[in-house]
Parts: C-alpha cells; sequence; structure tokens
C-alpha cells in the first residue's frame, strides 16, 4: 500500500501589474499584496522519489483584494527542487484560478536554489517569483502567454515555523506514515545537499 505525505504553506508579498521584472514588482510603489495558501500533498513517496519532477498537488487559495479577494485554486501542482544547471535546482508552483469575476488566471512562481557566496539556503528556500499570467496556462507555455503581474513572495519566519507543525502523512499503520515524513525529509535535504555541495565537488574535481 502507498504512504502519502501532505504539509500546508502560505507565503505573501507584492506584485505589480503590468510588470514583468520580480524585482521591480515587488517593490514599486503601487504594488498590490499578493498571497496564498496552500496544501502541498504527494499521494506516493515512493513514486515521488523516483520521479525527478518530485510532483505534488497542491489545493487551496490566492488572496489579492485587487484580483477580487480570497481565489480557490482550481488546480495545482508544486514540484520539489527540481535539476535546472548543474548546481541549481528549482521549487516550481503553479495555480490555476480565476479572478473575482471569472477571468481564468494562472500563477507561476519558481525558487532558485542554488550555492551563492554566504549562508543562503534560507533565502533561497523561502523566496518565491511571481508572475500572474492571463489565462489557465499550462507548464512550456509562458512564453507566450499574456503576463498579468509579477512580484515576490515569502515566507515569514513565524510562518515557516507554523509551516513544519501541519506535516501528517497517511498509509496502512503508523509505522508507515512515519517512515513516509522520514522520507520527505530524506528527499528534500538529499537534494539541497546537492545544489549546495556542487561547488565544493567542482573546485576538488579541478584541484584534482
Amino acid at each position: 500500500m502507498t504512504s502519502s505525505v501532505r504539509f500546508t504553506e502560505e507565503m505573501l508579498g507584492h506584485v505589480t501589474f503590468g510588470e514583468t521584472d520580480h524585482e521591480r514588482g515587488a517593490g514599486a510603489a503601487g504594488a498590490a499584496a499578493l498571497m496564498f495558501h496552500l496544501t502541498i500533498e504527494v499521494d506516493d513517496i515512493r513514486r515521488f522519489e523516483q520521479d525527478p519532477t518530485r510532483r505534488a498537488t497542491a489545493v487551496g487559495y490566492v488572496g489579492c483584494d485587487a484580483l477580487g479577494g480570497r481565489l480557490p485554486v482550481e488546480r495545482g501542482v508544486f514540484n520539489l527542487l527540481v535539476d535546472s544547471e548543474p548546481g541549481t535546482k528549482l521549487m516550481l508552483y503553479r495555480l490555476w484560478f480565476a479572478d473575482g469575476v471569472g477571468h481564468p488566471l494562472t500563477l507561476t512562481g519558481h525558487k532558485v536554489v542554488k550555492d551563492d557566496a554566504g549562508f543562503d539556503v534560507w533565502r533561497d528556500t523561502t523566496t518565491l517569483f511571481t508572475t500572474v499570467l492571463r489565462g489557465h496556462v499550462e507548464a512550456g507555455e509562458d512564453a507566450t502567454a499574456e503576463p498579468v503581474a509579477a512580484g515576490i513572495l515569502r515566507i515569514p519566519a513565524l510562518s515557516f515555523a507554523k509551516q513544519l507543525t501541519t506535516f501528517r502523512a497517511g498509509g496502512p499503520d503508523l509505522l508507515a506514515r512515519l517512515g513516509a515524513i522520514a522520507r520527505f525529509g530524506v528527499i528534500f535535504v538529499g537534494q539541497l545537499a546537492e545544489a549546495y555541495l556542487h561547488r565544493g565537488r567542482r573546485r576538488a574535481d579541478g584541484a584534482a
């Protein structure tokens, strides 16, 4: 029997309508507040471990007064620490929803996890570069979609601490459920290690 893992995540920040640059969109004077509250679920932890896209489902809502308030996520996908280039992994979000008058929209976001100067694991894993696109846009179609807004969402420290308490597992018995949560932790830490230790491996290989 399969074992599942789920947890909640809440991120908030600002986006600017008509902007495509994330940094400018987050810091503009007229930026609009935007957040989401998601439950992310891995329905089969063993399959998740073997899947290079590490795909999970996401349900919940997007909150933005400028778009109509609290807006249910109709369909959502989350990908955990997928390979982008050597030494870089991405955490990907794609949420399909509609604004307050029913216009379809897609929120896409990515966290960039790589070994920069200094201790950046906290910044990398809690900073989401966010774009809102017009329509329900599938992966691979972003380049031809119409951008609506762009900005940055973040996880505040208190929200992250709360997130750690939301992990739950499903499975045939207690041992299987505990094992599923432990396995998710091993996957997460292992993928982080691949990103942050890559530069050290590269230097060692060069020295050899």
